[in-house]
């Protein structure tokens, strides 16, 4: 079955009636736009491959910012709209110069973000589909003509792939297939050369106050090598990161191989598709190696793992967002609004080394077992793709 689904026949006759526009049930070219980060333009991909599973003959330009367009921009029949932020009004000029004298039929404004309305505002476009009301702020509404679906308890995957619904389909699968290039697989043979079981950990999110402690980590970290895996530590070049990565090594009493500031965002993809289990908060990596098909533990609590975890498989994460909300908000995780972010500081104290490394063990021993049944269904070689 195709990764898209058709909404019902009267739906989509000749064309598609979205409330004054008529929009044909096969359009010549479509705008996406959502320019970071990094997690959030992951989740943007299976949206791409049911637009191009539906509409094979459609011309998709992505908006999108420079980080990000090194992680997904080889995607192939996607043209790629690079937005740099960090140029402020001489950005926006070069986005209006590559668009200029182009029309689209249909924008779909996925960033809610003043600056990103900016950008749509440069893309000529009949129909602009926006997020409902509810999920929508910083005057994203003045700027969209169709909104999605109004939906609670959703994952952001479904949320985001809910924009093709005025298209007249649904999202039925999901699948990602983001290219790896050979020389990023050479990247890995070069570092990883032992047999053994791989935890990669990703320790570090942009958001400073959902990382662990490092000495939690590296709690985490020796056990592991303890029960005779290879422990890989990965991460940006910042200098942030950088001395995280320090503390946790300053702490460990095992030597984890530090790969901190030499893996590209495509190396890491490929770290992640050999590993047999990644360790991270709520971060952009964590849902890269989702992408990529990997096993996540990840570690919540500033946010929750059911809207924002790894979303194909969330069995070996900690999740401590209840408890966070009742010491944060004095109310159970229940009674919030959906989507809304813990992100106090000490929050991640929450989450326990012994709890970590429960979930590490009983992934361990789960994968132990598919070894002993003849089916390594965890174990790399990994498939470039991880449909759902």
């Amino acid at each position: 079955m195709p990764a898209w689904g058709r909404l019902k026949p009267e739906q989509s006759l000749t064309s598609l009636c979205t409330g004054n526009v008529i929009l044909p049930t096969s359009p010549q070219a479509l705008c996406l736009l959502r320019t970071s980060a990094l997690g959030d333009v992951t989740h943007v991909v299976p949206l791409v491959r049911s637009l191009q599973d539906a509409f094979p003959a459609t011309r998709l330009t992505w908006i999108i910012g420079r980080l990000e367009q090194r992680l997904v921009g080889d995607i192939p029949g996607v043209e790629f709209v690079t937005f740099d932020k960090r140029k402020g009004l001489a950005g926006l000029i070069n986005v209006r110069r590559q668009l200029a004298g182009r029309r689209f039929d249909a924008l779909l404004h996925m960033q809610v973000a003043l600056r990103a309305n900016l950008v749509s505002a440069l893309v000529r476009a009949p129909l602009r589909i926006g997020y409902d009301a509810g999920r929508a702020k910083d005057l994203h509404g003045w700027f969209v003509n169709r909104r999605i679906p109004a939906r609670v308890g959703e994952h952001v995957v479904d949320a985001i792939g809910s924009f093709i619904e005025p298209l007249g389909l649904k999202q039925a699968h999901v699948r990602w297939d983001i290219p790896i290039p050979p020389e990023s697989e050479e990247f890995v043979a070069a570092h990883i050369r032992e047999p053994r079981p791989l935890l990669l950990v990703s320790p570090c999110s942009s958001h400073t106050v959902r990382n662990w402690l490092p000495n939690r980590y590296a709690t985490a970290i020796d056990h592991a090598s303890a029960q005779g895996w290879q422990v890989v530590l990965c991460g940006s070049p910042s200098a942030f990161e950088r001395a995280f990565g320090d503390a946790i090594l300053a702490k460990c009493t095992s030597k984890p191989l530090d790969l901190i500031g030499k893996d590209t965002l495509k190396q890491f993809l490929a770290l992640a598709r050999h590993a047999d289990l990644v360790l991270t908060p709520d971060s952009g990596p964590m849902h890269m190696a989702n992408a990529v098909g990997a096993k996540v533990l990840g570690l919540h609590a500033a946010s929750n793992p059911a809207r924002s975890g790894p979303y194909s498989d969330r069995r070996w994460c900690v999740d401590r967002y209840d408890a966070a909300a009742r010491k944060f908000r004095g109310k159970p995780a229940a009674e919030l609004r959906w989507g809304t972010k813990l992100e106090y500081p000490g929050v991640m104290d929450l989450i326990e080394v012994d709890a970590v490394i429960e979930r590490f063990d009983a992934f361990a021993a789960h994968r132990n077992a598919e070894l002993r049944s003849g089916n390594p269904g965890t174990t790399f070689p990994r498939p470039a793709s991880n449909p759902v």
